[in-house]
């Protein structure tokens, strides 16, 4: 099975977002993981899914995964 890989500006355009801002992330290590193949960078499409699966909210407070239970929230809310 063939492995799916997206380039920067494949990236860049499916979360609409400059290919300068991917090029700062993979700078400052906060985007999805990618590989480099000589002086191309692409990314796995799996790396770029689950990087998307751990951006999930519940809403703009909540700081843990959307799949936490109810009572994790309210107690993470509480402090």
């Amino acid at each position: 099975m063939k492995e799916t890989r997206l380039t920067p500006e494949d990236l860049a355009e499916r979360w609409k977002v400059p290919t300068t801002t991917l090029s700062q992330w993979r700078w400052n290590g906060k985007g999805p993981q990618f590989i480099r193949l000589g002086k191309h960078i692409v990314y796995r499409l799996q790396d770029v899914e689950l990087f998307e699966e751990q951006k999930l909210r519940r809403d703009t407070t909540h700081t843990g995964y959307v799949l936490a239970s109810k009572e994790e929230t309210r107690t993470e809310r509480r402090g």
